[in-house]
């Protein structure tokens, strides 16, 4: 089972800096490879940039906590929050596409058994 984790390409786990300015103050953020890669999903798919998504999650942070005690866990945790969310999605679609499928199951007519030995004419 560890085989998955262990073989990871290693760069996904190498530690990257940014600096990422935040209304005009330049921070530096340290996260790992895969991480950048997760936040640069997120912020392409709400047509961002990156740094523009840091900025949007640190205000609405700050809106919501008043501070941001661990800007670069928070931004993990976004990030994981955000593949579980889209693995759930995953999941309930192939849910949907099951009970489709079983539906569809119960309505088509039998087929005798022969067709399915039977082979097309060439």
């Amino acid at each position: 089972m560890c085989e998955i984790y262990v073989k990871a390409d290693p760069t996904l786990y190498e530690p990257r800096s940014r600096s990422v300015r935040i209304h005009g103050q330049a921070t530096t953020i340290r996260l790992e490879s895969l991480f950048w890669d997760v936040l640069a999903e997120i912020a392409a798919r709400d047509g961002m940039t990156t740094n523009q998504l840091i900025a949007k999650l640190y205000d609405e942070l700050v809106e919501h906590r008043g501070e941001v005690p661990n800007l670069a866990s928070f931004l993990r945790v976004s990030c994981l929050r955000y593949l579980s969310l889209v693995v759930k999605a995953d999941n309930d679609a192939a849910d949907n596409d099951d009970a489709d499928r079983d539906a569809a199951d119960k309505t088509a007519k039998p087929r005798p058994a022969a067709a399915l030995y039977s082979v097309p004419a060439s």
